[in-house]
């Protein structure tokens, strides 16, 4: 069974770190992998660093600029990666923009993830109908899950096209901003949780954009399975380092 479906099942909320490979340092990867799992963290995001990743806040940016300056590159993080199932079990997801994917070749790229024990991608900017009329069995053939994304502005229509076409979760942005911490949410992003919730879905979701820290956590979770936090982990890595990973992880799970 793949490692997020088995994940998905335990009875409990799960959190999930985004980081960007080769931040702050370009060596720093398999350490803060490793990092993560020990201090609980129930889901890994490796972002895979964009020259232009539109998407993304300020603070990912500079650190998916800072990432390529240092040297990151699709080839060395599969070179960093290839023997994390030695020591780390956690799931492990590649999040990034389709492009170098692309430039890489789809089926290199899937089959490179396999070899290595990547158990699902996140590429927000792969339309779901390029995604099913071109991609999905090769993604399938490798075992990746491809998990999309929703926004307060999608459609149900759209989302249940999404929930049939997904095996994974659902990535629930909580706004329709750029990613980045916020301070809380209001009352119109708790009513967005609540009604995709009541959908009853088939995929759980996954509140990512504005969890920064126990607060938001508990509310992005009320109506969901889990959170992704990035943003602040990324400032706390820039503040802190390495060292600081534990006591952030443990001031979200209080």
């Amino acid at each position: 069974m793949n490692r997020i479906v088995s994940k998905l099942k335990e009875d409990k909320k799960l959190l999930s770190i985004y980081f960007t490979a080769g931040y702050p340092n370009v060596n720093d990867t398999v350490q803060i992998i490793s990092e993560l799992e020990k201090s609980g963290v129930d889901m890994i995001e490796i972002g895979l660093p964009f020259s232009d990743p539109l998407a993304d806040g300020p603070t990912i940016q500079e650190s998916s600029t800072k990432a390529l300056k240092n040297g990151m590159t699709t080839d060395l993080l599969f070179d960093q990666l290839k023997d994390i199932r030695k020591s780390v079990s956690v799931p492990l997801i590649i999040m990034g923009y389709f492009n170098p994917v692309l430039q890489y070749g789809v089926e290199e790229f899937c089959s490179k993830c396999a070899e290595i024990g990547i158990d699902g991608l996140i590429l927000p900017d792969l339309p779901l109908a390029e995604y099913e009329n071109h991609y999905r069995p090769t993604f399938e053939k490798y075992g990746l899950l491809n998990m999309f994304l929703i926004t307060p502005q999608t459609s149900t229509e759209r989302i249940h096209e999404i929930d049939k076409a997904s095996k994974g979760f659902i990535y629930m942005v909580s706004s329709a901003s750029t990613t980045g911490a916020k301070s809380g949410f209001g009352m119109e992003q708790q009513e967005y949780f609540k009604r995709i919730s009541g959908l009853n879905l088939n995929n759980p979701q996954i509140v990512g954009f504005g969890i920064s820290n126990s607060e938001t956590f508990e509310a992005a979770t009320q109506f969901s399975k889990g959170a992704i936090i990035g943003s602040a982990f990324i400032k706390m890595l820039t503040s802190e380092g390495i060292s600081g990973i534990f006591n952030f992880i443990r001031s979200i799970r209080k």
